[in-house]
């Protein structure tokens, strides 16, 4: 299930704590990938909130947000980057992004398979993709009081499982949002404490978001081997086609032949 857009947008742009979600996932995302210079970055589901690092140095940067989901003109007061797109049909040409983050839509999306054949279709070569999922283990996907309470959350191992089959390859790891999921001012204050805590000691399984980093693999065609010929079975019956007829034998007899011979007749005296 989809939450709305406007609900999306009311959480990350117009509450403290949907802001310092957005900070601290946008620091995550930038450790993962500190530089798309020259790369077309793309972002699925509700990703406009951690687009916006990319803009400066990336060759092109748009959102694709579901229409199950709606879409919003993004960034505010500037050129439009967001589309309207289908679920798992998007109007990009294959191999054409470098970069792709898939927040908001993985979770939610009824139909997972589908969405990774899309993403893996539109995939550059060797390209990545960094999926932003709820921790299952994790406070935030216990409260719908934000939109990490809302579809299926993920651990480290099934999104793992759920990417290899379909041919991506799974390789770094990281987590976001240690502070509760809490508009109460004194988690709203200490929440870079808590951040940063956790990500020095590592504690991702009280991370209220996991980022995955896959890559699309492309598996080489083998080489040909030696060309065999085979024939076909006019050649193999070419033969039998036109028949000669075979000289005749002479009789066999089972006596030399000298004994074939005439000998000559005898007359007698009187004749």
């Amino acid at each position: 299930m989809h939450l709305d857009v406007v609900d999306l947008r009311a959480f990350y742009y117009r509450t403290k704590l949907g802001r310092v979600a957005q900070r601290n996932l946008q620091a995550g995302l930038k450790r993962l990938w500190p530089d798309t210079r020259g790369m077309v970055v793309a972002g699925f589901g509700f990703a406009a909130p951690f687009l916006r690092p990319f803009l400066a140095d990336s060759e092109r940067v748009m959102c694709l947000m579901p229409g199950q989901q709606g879409v919003m003109p993004w960034p505010p007061g500037e050129a439009n980057h967001s589309a309207l797109v289908e679920e798992t049909s998007w109007p990009l040409p294959a191999g054409y992004v470098d970069r792709l983050i898939v927040a908001h839509g993985l979770e939610t999306c009824e139909r997972a398979d589908a969405l990774l054949a899309e993403i893996y279709r539109v995939l550059a070569p060797g390209g990545k993709v960094i999926f932003i999922v709820p921790n299952r283990a994790g406070a935030w996907a216990r409260r719908d009081a934000t939109p990490f309470g809302y579809g299926r959350p993920y651990s480290f191992g099934q999104v793992e499982t759920l990417l290899r089959g379909h041919n991506f390859l799974a390789e770094r790891h990281a987590a976001a949002l240690y502070s509760p999921p809490s508009h109460k001012r004194f988690w709203l204050r200490t929440a870079g404490i808590w951040e940063r805590l956790g990500l020095k000691m590592d504690a991702q399984i009280f991370a209220g978001a996991l980022m995955v980093e896959a890559t699309k693999q492309v598996y080489a065609t083998p080489k040909r081997g030696t060309p065999v010929t085979v024939p076909g079975p006019l050649e193999v019956l070419e033969g039998l086609t036109k028949p000669k007829p075979k000289p005749a034998l002479g009789r066999v007899l089972p006596f030399p032949k000298s004994a074939m011979r005439r000998k000559p007749r005898e007359r007698s005296p009187a004749g």
